[in-house]
Parts: structure tokens; C-alpha cells; sequence
């Protein structure tokens, strides 16, 4: 199984940008972390379709384009570096046609996850959805550029999954869907690692080759849990972390198990924890001052339309942050951690 470190990854979008595209399309499904417009279109609260949000995307299609980020989201470095455009597109952006999703398209919605009950919390997508509109795609691509050179950039494109967040911290954690009463966090993760094959496995079946799937990131050190941790003393809530980490060791095991079951699956861990506990505990690395809190308002629960261009608390320079809201990374960020992922391809390549 391929394991690639955050830390040691080193290959650079802007200088793959430049250079003949390696694959011919980038195709993301996920949440928040990956969503990059796909809420603007559907009846939920959880959108970032206005200012502060995007208010560092300066390139043309950018703004407060409902990425959940001041700039751009790691699919969109990922794309740049691997030859493509600088910003994949939402699939139910109304603005992008079948043209411009021959060569990359987002299925993911945010707040979603690999438990369907988990999507309902804030009426977003699901993930069955996500493959849904991945099977709709298809279809269009095949009549846009007909079925061989459908079929060709299916197989050969980079996919990129990202969730699993949500689940535990809008459903488990906050007891609002009845899951915690059914499991013990445990039988939860065990729940949702068997979710996240069975949908590994339909997009294998539906002509995804090479795909990367990150594990959770350390989940009780965004600033939102750092505030409700507050009768703990503070800081990370290293319970949340422990099951984390638990988590992504069955995932890990998963995908050896997909990896070996199913011919030609080139599937690749993406380890986000150890990369972004290093980051927190070296900050200097990136130059980063505030680890803690997000450079939105006071940056400590606000998120979505509680992040807006009302609050004159918001920070300056997100570069100086890890964290753009009280959830999410700054653009900063997103492109140190699009590097490992950028790596990953290069190897899955070879």
C-alpha cells in the first residue's frame, strides 16, 4: 500500500503547471475540505458563497466562489501541478459546462460524509449522491467527446477523496442522528470504514483507477473543538484525536484489502494527521503564527455565514494562520498539504 507523508512531499504546482497535463482530468468527491461551489446550488445553510471567503482567490473564476477557504482548496493546486487548470469546478455550478469538466469536476458537497445520516444533519449532499452525479457525468462526457475518449479520461484521471470529518464531529460527537446510541465510537469507525469500501468500490466499478483517500486529520485541534474543549483545560481534544488515529489505521488496512482484491486499483493512503500535527507543533516551518484560532472574526466557533465581512475581528494576513475559519485550513495551508498529494500522483504514475 502507498503511504505518502505531507512532510516529504516536495514536487511544485506552479512549475508541473507549465508543462504537458499528465492526466487528463482531475475528479473529486468528498466534503468541505474538497467542495469547491457545489452547496450554492442546493436548500442548506452550510454555504461560503460570500465575502470574507475567497477573498484571496484573485485568478479569473475566483472570489467567494463557495469554497470554504480565503483562497483555493488542494484540488485546484493538485490540478495546477498536474498540468491542468489552476481551479476544478463544482459539478452543479452553473457557470462551467462539459467542457470545462473534460478536464476536472467536483462532486463533493460540504458537510457530508461517508455515513448517509451524516449528510442530513445540514441537508447536503450524500455521498450515494456524489456517485449519482459521477454516473450523470459519464454519460454527458460520452456524448461531449464520445465513448472512447470518455472512457479514456474516466481511467486515467487523478480522483481525489477527502471525507470523513463530518461524521464523527456534525453526527456522532454532537448525538444528533442516533448514531452514538447504535455504536460505541468503535463499532462507528468500523461502521464507516465499511462505507468508505463500498464506495471505493463502486467508483472502481464505474472506471476510477488511480485514487487517493485521505485519512482524518487530527480532528480535536480545529479551532471549534479547541473552544468546546474549554472545561478541559483547553487545547487539542486528544480524545478526538485518539479515535483519529484508530480510524485511520482500519482505513489504512482497508485499502491494502482493495488494493490486492481489485486488479489494477492503484489506491493511495494520504496521511493529513501526522502532517498536520507536525505543522502545529512546528509552525515556523510555514512561517505560520497562529495555530490555534481561525483568521476569520474571532476565529474561534465561527463558520459559514458566521464568517462574513460583518465582523471587523477578521485577521489581515492569512498567511500567518493554519486555520481560515473555526473548520477549515487557510489557503496557505491547502497548498502545503496539495504538495504530498501532487507526490502521490507522481508516484502512482510510475
Amino acid at each position: 500500500m502507498l503511504v505518502v507523508d505531507a512532510a516529504t512531499a516536495t514536487a511544485s504546482p506552479s512549475a508541473s503547471a507549465k508543462k504537458k497535463p499528465v492526466v487528463p482530468a482531475v475528479i473529486v468527491f468528498g466534503d468541505s475540505t474538497v467542495d469547491t461551489g457545489n452547496n450554492n446550488a442546493i436548500n442548506t445553510v452550510l454555504k461560503s458563497n460570500f465575502p470574507p471567503y475567497g477573498r484571496d482567490l484573485h485568478i479569473p473564476g475566483g472570489g467567494a466562489t463557495g469554497r470554504f477557504c480565503n483562497g483555493r482548496l488542494p484540488p485546484d493546486f493538485v490540478s495546477e501541478a498536474l498540468g491542468l487548470p489552476p481551479l476544478v469546478p463544482a459539478y452543479l455550478d452553473p457557470a462551467y459546462s462539459i467542457e470545462d469538466f473534460a478536464t476536472g469536476v467536483v462532486f463533493a458537497s460540504a458537510g457530508t460524509g461517508l455515513d448517509n445520516r451524516t449528510a442530513s444533519v445540514l441537508a447536503v449532499l450524500p455521498l450515494l449522491k456524489e456517485v449519482e452525479y459521477f454516473k450523470e457525468y459519464q454519460q454527458r462526457l460520452a456524448k461531449y467527446v464520445g465513448p472512447d475518449r470518455a472512457k479514456h479520461i474516466v481511467s486515467n484521471a487523478a480522483y481525489i477523496v477527502s471525507v470523513g470529518t463530518n461524521d464523527f464531529l456534525e453526527n456522532y460527537y454532537l448525538m444528533v442522528t442516533g448514531r452514538f446510541l447504535e455504536f460505541s465510537v468503535g463499532e462507528y469507525s468500523d461502521f464507516l470504514v465499511a462505507r468508505a469500501e463500498e464506495f471505493l468500490t463502486s467508483i472502481y466499478k464505474l472506471g476510477a483507477r488511480r485514487v487517493t483517500f485521505a485519512g482524518l486529520p487530527a480532528i480535536g485541534c480545529v479551532p471549534l473543538e479547541r473552544t468546546l474543549n474549554v472545561l478541559r483545560g483547553g487545547g487539542c481534544n486528544e480524545e478526538y484525536n485518539k479515535v483519529a488515529r484508530e480510524y485511520n489505521v482500519k482505513v489504512k488496512a482497508m485499502i491494502a484489502r482493495l488494493r490486492a482484491k481489485l486488479k489494477g486499483f492503484r489506491l493511495a493512503y494520504i496521511n493529513i494527521y501526522d502532517a498536520m500535527v507536525d505543522l502545529i507543533d512546528h509552525p515556523e516551518k510555514l512561517g505560520l503564527e497562529n495555530v490555534s484560532e481561525g483568521c476569520c472574526a474571532t476565529g474561534k466557533v465561527e463558520m459559514g455565514y458566521l464568517c462574513n465581512d460583518v465582523c471587523p475581528l477578521t485577521c489581515d494576513n492569512a498567511d500567518k494562520y493554519f486555520f481560515w475559519d473555526s473548520f477549515h485550513p487557510t489557503e496557505k495551508v491547502n497548498r502545503f498539504f496539495s504538495k504530498r498529494t501532487t507526490e502521490v500522483w507522481l508516484s502512482l504514475l510510475r
